[in-house]
């Protein structure tokens, strides 16, 4: 249950509710917002005069449900915004991983002369293997600041776990959490006390339920900038590394109100499929494109084979803004 309670009841009296319904709260627009289980069906007669508005729900996916906010909610990233009824797809580019000063340098200089607005590359790297590259860490993440300050770009970075999170948090202007951390609690509260956008990667393994319920961990902490990305799902099939679920997409866009972000390069593995991919993702009108862009993908330290090089990520931009335009939708 999502209880609304009337402007001007006090933290004491949050205090009192929270015990015995054992809720979260959080305060917005000067009135506090209390969630509680799905459980939860109703108001102890006590403290009926207290509430503004309220809502029962079936299960725990509650400030994320459409049945809570029906528009889709608008998340804010530097000086543009998607979700809502922006018509904004964002295209976020650049590298797996940052590697060197060159490297990155290279791909910011190329996403800057695209037009586009924010750079992508790992530093804490989660491999599953302990001898590949691991990234550059804090290095790393100072030259994405570094690109950030000269080349005028919203940075997003991914948080391998909560060691780091801080660090994250303070020097990028989207936190990523990967799908291997989706279920770490300590990075998912750590993100609900800051108001900067949380990009929460569905892990290969999850449902969509699981998903949405990674995203309450961050919304009932306060931090209503939140989006959801689609990478692919472990099945049987082995020639491609994932499978990308449209149809979970579908199901998001009915029943979740959050914006929706597509990681075509990820999902394929394999870099001839991600414009085509892309194209598809396009269509459905999403948010967002989480896309591997490299300088010379055969020299790159990681997931060297689904990396896209610059004219090809340049020629795959050139053919997604006529589908983008088909759906009421700009690419950014």
């Amino acid at each position: 249950m999502i209880i609304h309670l009337k402007e001007g009841v006090n933290q004491t009296v949050v205090n009192e509710w929270s015990g015995p319904l054992k809720a979260l709260s959080f305060k917005k627009d000067d009135k506090f917002i209390l969630v509680t289980e799905a459980s939860v069906k109703e108001i102890p007669a006590q403290f009926e005069s207290y509430v503004d508005s309220f809502w029962v729900f079936d299960n725990d996916i509650q400030l994320a449900s459409k049945k809570y906010k029906s528009e889709k909610r608008t998340v804010k990233i530097g000086d543009v915004t998607i979700g809502g009824n922006t018509g904004n797809t964002i295209l976020i580019g650049g590298p797996c991983s940052v590697e060197s000063e060159d490297q990155i340098r290279e791909s910011a200089e190329f996403i800057k002369s695209l037009g586009l607005t924010t750079l992508r590359g790992g530093c804490y790297k989660p491999r599953t293997s302990p001898y590949s590259f691991q990234g550059m860490g804090f290095e790393g993440l100072m030259l994405l600041k570094k690109m950030k300050a000269e080349y005028g770009l919203n940075i997003i970075t991914e948080a391998r776990d909560a060691t780091h999170i801080d660090e994250i948090i303070e020097h990028s202007d989207v936190i990523q959490v990967g799908a291997k951390a989706m279920y770490d609690q300590g990075i998912l509260r750590a993100c609900a006390k800051t108001d900067k956008p949380v990009l929460i990667k569905r892990g290969f393994g999850t449902t969509l339920k699981e998903f949405a319920q990674a995203a309450e961990f961050v919304l009932s902490g306060g931090n209503e900038n939140v989006i959801l990305c689609e990478r692919g799902l472990r099945t049987f099939e082995t020639n491609t590394r994932f499978t990308l679920d449209l149809c979970g997409v579908a199901w998001l866009q009915e029943h979740v109100n959050l914006p929706i972000v597509l990681d075509p390069s990820h999902a394929m593995g394999y870099a001839y499929g991600v414009p085509v991919l892309a194209k598809a993702c396009v269509a459905m009108g999403i948010d967002g494109l989480l896309i591997e862009a490299h300088p010379d993908p055969r020299v790159a330290k990681s997931d060297a084979s689904q990396q896209l090089d610059h004219p090809t990520f340049t020629k795959m931009l050139n053919e997604l803004k006529p589908v983008a335009e088909a759906v009421d939708y700009k690419i950014i």
